[in-house]
């Protein structure tokens, strides 16, 4: 019997977590040791399911795997537009999930079927089962989570479409399984459902139920270390506010006086958030006095580990384009160890990180075999690659950057890199880093620059300060979701090049 059914079935026996853990744990070791065996089986499933699909297997053969989601786009619209016939899938489509819009500002509709949370579910509930083999005792505590759904939309056939997390989050699979003590947070599923991102978070809800359990948490984070950032930072930027009295401005976000008075803040107006919060919270008066004390520090390293005492480990997705943010996380958590527990993207979950102890830098998933040994001499075909590349652009696209430049330069003839200006930097420093970089570049790029002028110098310019948290906002006001958000290295949607621009406050050559 595969983990899924048994997963499914002991949630209405009053099977052990004992129990459930040793299932688990064997349903990895037997996957992981007969992966081969379980690929072909997959893939069985796949082709005989799609055995009368409209794609036949020419057709198949002739246009996978290298297509990208424009090449799919008109069956998609179809799909949206309500026709039910097994146009990419034998399954009926029974919503829409919309990725973020970060990369090329509009957001994609990816068709997906009722099964595939099962398939979520079981990533999810491996998870807590391998952290536990390097952290113990999780269960005895709660995390501190950040999590945030978006309101849904239909498309013209009646079908909900949604990001991808507000999809999970408002499942029976998160709604109403049974209760898991390694699943257990500090913020009731009243203020996660929430749609109003503010009163989700930033004014109560979450970050109130968050430190008001402070000596509970022993596990912080979100889906995106930018997200769980984000939190943290206005925290940090609003602390004096977070400790006023009762008679503070409107604007206030009056935290600590909830915790000291047991008394939630006007300013939450969703009746479901205001009842479960009003439920946990009782006077404090001590813990507001902490937590006052802790903010008005000259230093904010370690504010992590100094309200949340207890925490072990900070669980975000750091790798990729997250890498950005690891100094920030370790300056604010006193070096915590960092999680990355799976890779994921809207479109599938990919795998788990059975070593989640390992240091961020060191974090790679191999979907893509390259350390084969009999084909170190072996020329490879740029051409195939590079559909390979358009197919799974968010995970190569970055870390391949020295090979892919070499083919985009038709596209991208002048290069700045930004800079959030939060420090005083001499102007020498960006002129030495400009010659620098121009410096690393290949014999490619050098002879597209200074012989054929096909490229433009490369540029630095400084932005004012948040400006990067202003692209979070812009992309959040157009049906992002908070915690999906990952900030552009590359920016072509003509609106964030814009914002960028109006924020410039210098620029280097």
């Amino acid at each position: 019997m595969d983990y899924c059914n048994v997963q499914n079935r002991a949630t209405n026996t009053s099977i052990s977590v004992v129990d459930k853990k040793l299932r688990a744990l064997q349903y990895i070791e037997d996957i992981t040791r007969k992966a081969d065996e379980v690929q072909k089986q997959v893939l069985h499933e796949i082709l005989s399911r799609s055995a009368h699909v409209d794609t036949d297997r020419e057709t198949f053969k002739r246009v996978m795997p290298g297509v990208t989601y424009e090449d799919l786009q008109p069956d998609i619209i179809r799909i949206a537009n309500g026709d039910t016939s097994p146009i990419l899938c034998s399954l009926p489509i029974s919503q829409f999930l919309t990725s973020s819009g970060t990369s090329g500002g509009e957001r994609k509709l990816m068709p997906m079927i009722e099964e595939e949370f099962e398939r979520r579910s079981l990533f999810y509930s491996l998870q807590m089962t391998i952290m536990d083999q390097y952290v113990p005792d999780l269960n005895k505590g709660k995390g501190m989570y950040f999590m945030f759904v978006k309101s849904e939309a239909k498309t013209p056939g009646g079908l909900v479409s949604h990001p991808a997390l507000t999809s999970y989050y408002k499942s029976s699979h998160f709604k109403e399984g049974t209760f898991d003590p390694f699943n257990n947070y500090t913020s009731p599923n009243q203020t996660i459902l929430c749609t109003d991102s503010y009163q989700s978070m930033y004014s109560q809800s979450q970050l109130l139920c968050g430190l008001y359990q402070n000596s509970q948490v022993l596990r912080v984070g979100a889906v995106f270390a930018s997200a769980f950032l984000r939190a943290i930072r206005f925290l940090q930027k609003h602390w004096t506010d977070l400790c006023t009295d009762t008679n503070a401005s409107v604007s206030s976000v009056d935290l600590c006086t909830d915790i000291r008075t047991g008394i939630i803040n006007s300013k939450i107006s969703d009746s479901s958030v205001k009842e479960t919060v009003i439920k946990l919270l009782k006077p404090n008066p001590g813990l507001a006095d902490f937590i006052e004390s802790e903010c008005s520090r000259d230093s904010w390293e370690g504010i992590i580990t100094r309200l949340w005492p207890n925490a072990k480990y900070v669980d975000v997705i750091i790798t990729g384009t997250m890498s950005q943010y690891i100094s920030s996380l370790d300056f604010y958590s006193n070096g915590l160890p960092i999680v990355s527990t799976l890779h994921a993207s809207s479109e599938c979950y990919f795998g788990l990180n059975l070593e989640p102890l390992t240091m961020p830098s060191e974090v790679s998933y191999t979907l893509i075999p390259t350390m084969n040994k009999n084909l170190r001499n072996r020329r490879l075909c740029l051409r195939s690659i590079l559909r390979l590349f358009a197919h799974f652009q968010f995970l190569y696209i970055f870390q391949l950057i020295h090979l892919i430049f070499q083919f985009i330069v038709a596209r991208f003839q002048h290069w700045e890199l930004l800079h959030d200006g939060k420090t005083s930097i001499p102007t020498s420093v960006f002129k030495d880093c400009c010659l620098m970089l121009e410096r690393m570049r290949n014999n490619v790029y050098r002879q597209g620059h200074v012989s054929d002028k096909s490229i433009g110098p490369l540029e630095i310019k400084l932005v004012e300060t948040e400006t990067f948290d202003k692209l979070m906002d812009y992309s959040i006001n157009r049906g992002a979701q908070i915690d999906q958000y990952k900030t552009p290295r590359c920016v072509k949607f003509a609106p964030l090049i814009e914002l960028l621009n109006s924020r410039v406050l210098s620029k280097y050559f």
